[in-house]
């Protein structure tokens, strides 16, 4: 059975001295270091979002699909329009694929721009072995 005084205030805790070790100062913290640590791994982030925009991001040489028409038994035609720094050219790799996703065709086609132009509209016939369902550009590089 424990003890109860009338004399101590209630809210208060009371602890037997001695026996809880030291308690600490209420207040006292470090806001300093962690302001410190927090600017440490914000800049460590910035460095890392920056290296994998420069590896992966915004690329120079850009291809989108427009269309592809005039689909037979053997061949397919793609048109598309490429990006590329201004008056360079790209090889870009046009692929047509079956109804059942298997590659029925597929070529590499160099397109280049005008001289101070960046962007290159382009038409590409890609031969098949089978009748394609799709055409699609892969991706375009620098030429060379």
């Amino acid at each position: 059975m424990s003890e109860t005084h009338a004399t101590v205030p209630s809210g208060a805790p009371v602890f037997p001295p001695g026996r809880y070790g030291r308690r600490r100062e209420p207040g006292r913290r470090r806001p300093l270091l962690l302001v410190l640590v927090a600017a440490v791994l914000l800049a460590l982030l910035g460095l890392v979002a920056a290296r994998l925009y420069s590896q992966y991001g915004d690329p120079d040489y850009r291809a989108e699909l427009i269309t592809y028409t005039d689909i037979t038994d053997s061949r397919v035609v793609v048109d598309f329009r490429v990006t590329v720094p201004a008056g360079g050219s790209a090889t870009c790799v046009l692929r047509a694929r079956s109804h059942d996703g298997a590659e029925v065709g597929h070529v590499e086609a160099t397109v280049t721009a005008p001289p101070g132009e960046r962007h290159i509209r382009a038409r590409q016939e890609v031969p098949t072995t089978a009748r394609p369902f799709i055409g699609e550009v892969l991706r375009c590089r620098p030429a060379g």
